[in-house]
């Protein structure tokens, strides 16, 4: 079982897969590389250099996901988790103006990006849309013609890599392996391939176990976490998941400017958020203020002005994201705004909301964000945008069900509702940036979230007509089916009917 800590990782924008992935990898070889140095002292004072190639997706909207970036930093030793924009940044700069980066922050080898990163925008590697290849080489340049290095030299030590969504990335090997276990499972009648108590691949067994154990859907994933977690760590986690989203709301509430990039694009967050406060007794100085304020009620001038905060909330998440900011892949950047805008609007506006009702909202919405993991994919370049925003609305809309006191049943349909409206959206990013349409979808998402669990609990049974498992498989089929210029590839939809100017 995939531990839902792997579904929400704190990262950097703007892209989990363009970005979050793709700097993992760059820093896992980095680190197999000097273990491979490390027992070949011979190579101790042989000239190496590193040669990377981006193929698919990753190359063709590589530039505007800050692929080039995130690689630079992994080769570096950067891990997105535990790095700070600021630094990348600075790293990054360094090894432009030098032409030479320390491997692993150990090794310093030369490094001229026009010859040592190369887009293959016309390659797909057969495994994954998402892939790319690093090899260690020996170099023999000459100071005269660094170019002319290209291609050449010994390959000592090499590997692939795919960026799988989400920040999951895995080898050629491990993603072979990954595939053939989850086919055996599939074709086996025993789920019970894993230590956790309860290993469910699909909502009918997840719904079941809930219904045997006598346990809710938190409940199932709180034992499941539980073999490798004490529930101290799994608290302190959740609260830690939350600070990073509930800061990234703020910052993007209080940071104007223009969006990196051509377009040009103006930040939106912090001119709304100052209009829905300037009926406010005092300064709010930002959004996380809302939270027990006693005049809080005072903000709400019209009935719809909570899905005006929702909206804000969203736009404020994927506006830090486009700017390369920190965020929580909630399942992927694409679509981080979602989870945290929904969750925003419980514990800032929900009567009796709770810190244990925020963990239960993370637990239950990570149960159904892995059920969409195992059994399609949370990859734009696999799945077009659906696969992003869609399954974010399906997991934030079985969170706030659960906690407004849905049934395992309510849940469910609340989870199902939240996809079926989002089958079939493409992923067509103008100009290869996560802007537009990216930043406005992610509010769509969250209301689309709310709506969804409003209908399943406050007007529905728990008996609907579309199972969720129906419509993950349909979203998969979908995905399958949908022309390459629609996912991720900026070759069709907005991106080439849009001038770019």
């Amino acid at each position: 079982m995939v531990s839902i800590f792997e579904l929400f990782k704190i990262g950097i924008g703007p892209s989990s897969s363009h970005t979050v992935g793709p700097m993992v990898g760059a820093c896992r070889f980095a680190n197999q590389a000097l273990e491979f140095l490390g027992s070949h002292p011979g190579l101790a004072d042989t000239s190496l250099r590193v040669e990377v190639e981006l193929f698919g997706s990753l190359a063709l909207t590589g530039l505007g996901h800050a692929t080039d970036i995130a690689i630079l930093a992994g080769l570096s030793g950067h891990l997105p988790a535990t790095s700070e924009p600021e630094g990348i940044a600075k790293r990054v700069s360094d090894i432009r103006a030098t032409q030479a980066l320390q491997l692993g922050g150990k090794r310093m080898l030369p490094f001229l990006e026009s010859r040592d990163l190369l887009w293959r925008r016309n390659d797909f590697l057969p495994e994954h849309p998402n892939g790319f290849r690093i090899k260690l080489v020996t170099s023999n340049e000459s100071a005269d013609d660094l170019e002319a290095n290209r291609g050449n030299g010994e390959v000592l030590f090499s590997d692939e890599y795919f960026s799988t969504g989400g920040g999951f990335v895995y080898s050629r090997e491990e993603l072979s392996r990954l595939r053939a276990t989850q086919a055996a499972e599939t074709a086996s009648e025993d789920s019970k391939q894993t230590d956790a108590p309860f290993p469910f691949r699909s909502a009918k067994e997840l719904m079941a176990m809930c219904r045997t154990a006598g346990k809710t859907i938190d409940e199932i994933v709180d034992a499941n976490e539980l073999v490798h977690r004490s529930e101290e760590a799994i608290v302190t986690e959740l609260g830690a998941i939350w600070q990073v989203m509930r800061r990234c709301i703020d910052r993007g509430c209080q940071t104007a400017g223009l969006l990196p990039g051509p377009l040009g694009i103006s930040r939106r967050a912090p001119r709304i958020f100052q209009q829905l406060t300037h009926r406010f007794n005092e300064n709010l100085g930002c959004p996380s203020e809302l939270e027990n304020h006693p005049e809080r009620d005072s903000l709400l001038t019209d009935p719809l002005q909570q899905l005006d905060w929702v909206s804000l909330f969203a736009l404020a998440v994927n506006e830090e994201n486009a700017a390369g900011g920190k965020v929580v892949t909630a399942p992927t950047n694409g679509a981080a705004g979602v989870i945290p805008a929904v969750l925003a609007y419980y514990l800032y506006f929900y009567p009796n909301s709770s810190i244990e009702g925020m963990h239960k909202f993370f637990r239950t919405a990570g149960a159904v964000g892995l059920l969409y993991k195992r059994n399609a994919s949370l990859s734009a370049a696999e799945m077009g945008c659906q696969g992003e925003v869609g399954v974010a609305c399906s997991m934030a809309a079985a969170g706030l069900a659960a906690v407004m006191g849905g049934t395992i049943e309510q849940i469910e349909n609340a989870a199902e509702i939240g996809m079926e409206h989002n089958l079939g959206l493409t992923c067509d990013p103008i100009g290869g940036l996560v802007q537009i349409p990216c930043i406005e979808r992610n509010t769509m998402g969250a209301a689309k979230a709310i709506n969804a669990a409003r209908l399943a609990v406050l007007y529905g049974d728990g008996k609907h007509f579309v199972s969720l498992d129906r419509v993950i498989e349909t979203m998969r089929q979908t995905g399958v089916d949908m022309q390459l210029k629609y996912k991720e590839t900026s070759l069709g939809g907005l991106a080439v009917n849009v001038v770019d100017c």
